[in-house]
């Protein structure tokens, strides 16, 4: 077995991958304290031939499990590749970062960027923002496809930005409006980032990480780019599989 395990700010996803490339088991829990070790446990009763590890924590099984590290970045290509090996560039939402990719060759990358100066950009302030309403993540979500007017949160800045957030709730705007501001934001600094890369009108694009599970993101997305975007069905796994697709190169 072959092993790929993504321990996100957030989440840690574990993917066990077969001879023949199968995906055999896989598994998302909460990243708390002592993470590596949990990791090991979950490992424990299993064969384990390869063990790679990405992620904000991959060092800790680096050290803990003398596991080989690789770059989310190398991840995420390598893994919207094994699922769309059309895909030209790679928009990725996690927790605490967010980074479009610009693929090459064979599940390669040419170039990439990436925002993790705040959390403004990333899947972290829709979590502030539906904390802050009282939803959770699939209302939230959801609630933006009912917005009646365009608002806009402008800060760059996420403390700045959730102000404008308790500032619109003052104002009693509703719901389904603030909730769009909040998506407006998020899928306006993806799309900023992401037309360096996106080139040809019919170039393949997929978004990954946990953000793509956010359909009303996914939709104002495609808006901002103006073309389909396609998230593949456990787009949260997607640095996983890369990792494991990763040891599977090196032993065979």
């Amino acid at each position: 077995m072959f092993w790929g395990v993504d321990i996100g700010s957030t989440y840690t996803k574990i993917i066990g991958i077969g001879r023949e490339k199968e995906i055999t088991h896989h598994v998302v829990i909460p990243t708390i304290f002592n993470q590596d070790v949990i990791v090991g446990e979950y490992l424990a009763d299993k064969e384990v031939k390869m063990l790679v590890a990405t992620g904000y924590g991959r060092h800790m099984l680096g050290d803990s499990h003398g596991a080989p590290v690789i770059s989310e970045i190398k991840a995420h290509a390598k893994g919207a590749y094994f699922f769309h090996n059309e895909v030209k560039t790679v928009i990725d939402l996690g927790g605490q970062d967010s980074k479009v990719i610009k693929m090459g060759d064979n599940g390669g990358f040419t170039d990439f960027r990436m925002n993790d100066k705040c959390a403004a950009g990333t899947g972290k302030f829709l979590e502030i923002a539906a904390n802050r309403l009282g939803l959770d993540m699939q209302t939230f979500a959801n609630a933006g496809f009912e917005h009646d007017k365009e608002l806009t949160i402008s800060s760059m800045c996420a403390v700045f930005a959730e102000s404008e957030v308790i500032s619109l709730i003052a104002k009693k705007e509703s719901l389904a409006n603030i909730c769009y501001g909040v998506h407006e934001s998020i899928a306006s600094r993806l799309a900023s980032m992401a037309k360096k890369f996106v080139v040809k009108e019919n170039d393949c694009i997929v978004f990954t990480g946990g953000g793509a599970l956010n359909p009303f993101l996914h939709h104002m997305l495609e808006l901002k780019l103006e073309r389909k975007i396609l998230v593949p069905e456990h787009p949260q796994l997607i640095g996983a599989v890369g990792a494991a697709l990763s040891g599977f190169e090196v032993v065979n």
